[in-house]
């Protein structure tokens, strides 16, 4: 069968993998009700199509903070790739590299910040930042990302403790024995299970719980790269981000796998954009799987969006080249989408094109 969309790789890849691994990429924490929401949520928006322009020349070409992209469609962190395909998060740098866009790469890589410069030497890249209890170890991994010419930070901050996801309870998910988590070293290499979900005792025991706003303020006087800030979900935090100097915000639940019952973020999207208006740019991630998805996400004042599940859908399926597939697949239905609702450069888009399901109710007829 061909594999023509994201849900195509979605079912190929969860019968390719393991498993373990499948249950740690797909799920979410508790009963999985904002995992649907961040997807459902989409699905409640309609666009409002424009018709008799010609567009016949389009463009999905955008810039975001001085990089020049083919699509605002940007790669999510996401950890320890090695389990979906043997070259890991070296192949989805690559593969990021050939359609031009940013690859994010995760804190809880299987590769190490050096392989994957190696092996991208060309690609635009981010790092996503974890701040660890040893701060000297944090300073070791910023100070090797800019070495590597990485092009900013990407601070997640909604992640003190992991989230209860119950299927990595089950499994008592442990990284595999032949894998290691490639940026460090000692027991920080490993991820095992001490009878509950090994990534949840690793992070306990690593990550710094009592991270706040003046740590934020730390960073971004620390580093030379620019810091971008990850998991924001309200008006409130967004006008703090602001104050610290950050130069862009990811809007984003963490892929619903830390608080359940949190909203979609293409929900909490336009009051995070009505925060920080156009001091900053501010992009989304979660439940992203069509190229109307990201339309929707534009015309509510995003800049760019970040895709992870899909990446790692496409790199499970065929490596660089199946990445590279989930890439394509999105910009060519995000340029359809905009054909068919009139719009011929990424710029026009905006928050008339669309409508909520709610505006069409009988009552209002």
């Amino acid at each position: 069968m061909a594999l023509v969309c994201v849900s195509d790789y979605e079912k190929k890849a969860s019968e390719i993998l393991p498993k373990t691994p499948w249950d740690y990429y797909r799920s979410g924490a508790g009963a999985e009700l904002t995992l649907k929401l961040n997807e459902s949520a989409y699905k409640r928006i309609r666009i409002r199509p424009r018709v008799l322009i010609d567009v016949s020349k389009r463009n999905t070409k955008c810039n975001l903070l001085g990089i020049d992209l083919n699509a605002p469609i940007l790669i999510a962190p996401t950890a320890m790739q090695k389990m979906a395909h043997f070259d890991g998060e070296m192949a989805t740098a690559k593969a990021a590299g050939n359609f031009n866009t940013i690859y994010t790469m995760s804190t809880l890589s299987t590769c190490s910040i050096e392989e994957v410069e190696n092996a991208a030497p060309g690609t635009n890249k981010f790092y996503q930042l974890y701040i660890y209890k040893d701060r000297e170890l944090t300073k070791n991994l910023i100070c090797r990302a800019e070495k590597a010419g990485f092009k900013a930070l990407v601070l997640t901050v909604d992640a003190p403790i992991f989230g209860q996801r119950r299927s990595d309870v089950r499994n008592k998910f442990e990284l595999p024995s032949h894998l290691r988590l490639a940026n460090f070293t000692d027991e920080k290499l490993f991820v095992q299970s001490a009878g509950g979900s090994g990534i949840s005792e690793y992070v306990s025991a690593q990550f710094d719980a009592t991270l706040n706003w003046n740590d934020v303020q730390w960073l971004v006087n620390f580093s030379k790269l620019p810091v971008i800030l990850k998991g924001i979900m309200t008006y409130e935090d967004a006008s703090l981000a602001l104050k610290t100097g950050c130069k862009g915000i990811i809007v984003s639940n963490h892929g619903a796998r830390q608080l359940d019952t949190v909203p979609a973020t293409i929900e909490v999207l336009p009051e995070i954009v009505k925060a920080v208006g156009s001091q900053i740019p501010v992009m989304v991630d979660g439940g992203i799987r069509n190229g109307t998805d990201v339309f929707k996400a534009l015309a509510l004042g995003a800049k760019a969006i970040f895709v992870g599940r899909p990446i790692l859908y496409g790199l499970a399926v065929n490596g660089e080249k199946g990445v590279e597939s989930i890439l394509n697949i999105l910009r060519d239905e995000l340029d359809s989408a905009m054909a068919l609702a009139g719009i011929t450069n990424i710029s026009e888009i905006n928050k008339s094109f669309i409508v909520h399901e709610s505006n069409f109710c009988v009552s209002k007829l």
